[in-house]
């Protein structure tokens, strides 16, 4: 009879062990924050960290220079363990990567010291640009999840919270074209682009009456001319879709676009749009891991909160297209009061103070911990593909995606 408790002490020394060198990555990666694609020195920092703890490291994996894995075991199930380290632009890790980065890695450290003993395999997966650009699903387009049987990871916030409300989502970037003319001296010549991208965004506006209320839209001016007393002959705009699954995304798609091609052709203008591979599809969690997790995090001291009581955070990430690929998990770790939100200036401090250093170590322990019952805890993994199974025969009849995102259009 495997001795579960007495293997999980044995991850729990081993995050102990390295804790200095975790918040001294979270703390360097925190202090230079990189955007998407860019994140050099996170990757070079977690890897370093992976690599001296006897890892085999893989850099600039899958394709991407800033993505890596790493990988302990050789055999029996595979457990990914996820690590996120781009920042946001002009606010830095207001979203608390350098958490998710630095946690994930201490994780897979703690696993990887059991791994042959237990016959499984711990892969600890660098996705770069969680933040649009979706590293997760062009890894996983380059094989990175096809011999994985589950994947988890943490995210920081307010609230221990047992989900996180990922809805499926979609960038879209329009440009209109219409005809310079002065202003005063001859406005009749002109056709006004920023009219255009004026009108479209009323109409819009007025469309958010009539939607459901777990869709989004949102959307900025990125150009509107370039004088006062010129008819601006060009105008863009970045708008981001969001719905609670792919079909209803793609229906919000269509509807969002009609608004801003009206716009156009109210203002006599013409207009160009290009949807923003890839797509990010709605989270599905997988329940069984939800409560292996839920146990293993109350051994730190912390309980797990269920969102369904409360008002959820509701967000978009690319783990929610790995949860359509394989069983996964997306739970939040509270580093900040209730009260302080997530992509604001207040939490960036948290997110490496000691609420943000003391989250690094027990989401490690309790992912650790987590990876070590789906290892060796007799059907947990085999629950945990069920619940899978059930989730995907679910999705063909709502329009989630099988694999990856959907980004017609």
């Amino acid at each position: 009879m495997v001795d579960l408790d007495a293997l999980k002490d044995r991850t729990d020394r081993a995050v102990a062990d390295h804790a200095d060198q975790l918040l001294e990555a979270s703390h360097a990666i925190h202090a230079r924050p990189e955007l998407g694609f860019e994140e050099h020195h996170a990757h070079d920092v977690l890897a370093d960290l992976l690599e001296a703890a006897g890892l085999a490291v893989t850099r600039g994996a899958y394709g991407l220079p800033t993505a890596f894995e790493a990988v302990a075991g050789t055999g029996g199930p595979r457990i990914a363990v996820m690590c996120e380290y781009d920042a946001l632009p002009g606010i830095g890790h207001a979203c608390g990567h350098n958490i998710i980065g630095t946690a994930g890695a201490g994780a897979g450290i703690a696993a990887a010291a059991l791994a042959e003993e237990l016959g499984g395999t711990v892969v600890v997966l660098g996705t770069p640009a969680e933040e649009g650009g979706g590293g997760k699903i062009l890894m996983a387009e380059q094989g990175a999840l096809d011999a994985v049987d589950a994947a988890l990871m943490v995210h920081p916030a307010g609230m221990d919270l047992a989900r996180f409300g990922a809805i499926a989502i979609q960038q879209l970037e329009v440009t209109y074209h219409g005809r310079a003319a002065h202003a005063a001296a001859a406005p009749q010549a002109g056709r006004n682009a920023l009219d255009a991208a004026v009108l479209g965004y009323v109409n819009v506006a007025a469309l958010r009456q009539h939607i459901r209320p777990d869709e989004r839209i949102h959307g900025i001016f990125t150009e509107a001319g370039t004088a006062a007393n010129v008819v601006p002959a060009r105008a863009a705009a970045t708008w981001y879709v969001r719905s609670p699954t792919v079909r209803g995304l793609q229906k919000l798609k269509g509807r969002v676009l009609a608004c801003l091609e009206a716009g156009a052709a109210a203002s006599g203008c013409t207009m160009e749009h290009r949807w923003i591979d890839p797509a990010f599809a709605d989270m599905v969690d997988n329940d069984p891991m939800i409560e292996l997790y839920r146990e293993n995090l109350e051994r730190t001291g912390r309980r797990l909160v269920d969102p369904s009581s409360l008002q959820g955070i509701v967000g978009s990430t690319d783990m929610g297209n790995v949860s359509h690929v394989v069983p996964a998990i997306h739970p939040m770790i509270a580093v900040s009061p209730p009260s302080v939100a997530i992509h604001t200036e207040d939490f960036v401090r948290f997110a490496a103070g000691p609420e943000g250093d003391r989250a690094v170590l027990d989401g490690a322990r309790a992912m650790a911990a987590t990876v070590v019952d789906l290892w060796a805890r007799p059907g947990a993994l085999e629950a945990a593909r069920e619940a899978f199974t059930e989730a995907r025969a679910v999705g063909r009849a709502t329009g989630r995606p099988t694999v990856g995102g959907d980004a017609e259009g």
